[in-house]
């Protein structure tokens, strides 16, 4: 699935089973509190907490609610998010072509 069908599928999901897209307000929130999931389950993997009886290692599952919200806002603001990924990967390519390159923290 290309990022164009992504939005247009997240799209026709509202359309046709959430009645509408929440007020982009709202939408932010949301994207605060599934980010905030992502980083709960990235912190018991990954960091030093570990996980508490019930909860369970949905690493993808949080980042595609994550996703999904972004997708959302994309998609109630009208940002073509190809163009913009392909926008911010050619300005960094730009600003930052030598500089990963040349950082000696990141030959370690």
């Amino acid at each position: 699935m290309t990022i164009k069908e992504a939005q247009q599928a997240v799209d026709q999901w509202i359309r046709e089973y959430g009645v509408r897209y929440f007020s982009e307000l709202t939408n932010m929130a949301v994207l605060t509190e599934e980010v905030g999931e992502l980083a709960r389950v990235i912190a018991r993997k990954y960091g030093d907490q570990s996980f508490k009886s019930g909860e369970k290692d949905n690493l993808g599952e949080e980042m595609a609610d994550v996703l999904w919200v972004l997708i959302c806002l994309a998609n109630q603001t009208g940002v073509d998010l190809t163009k913009e990924l392909q926008k911010s990967i050619e300005k960094k390519t730009k600003r930052d072509s030598l500089r990963h390159i040349a950082n000696p923290k990141l030959q370690a």
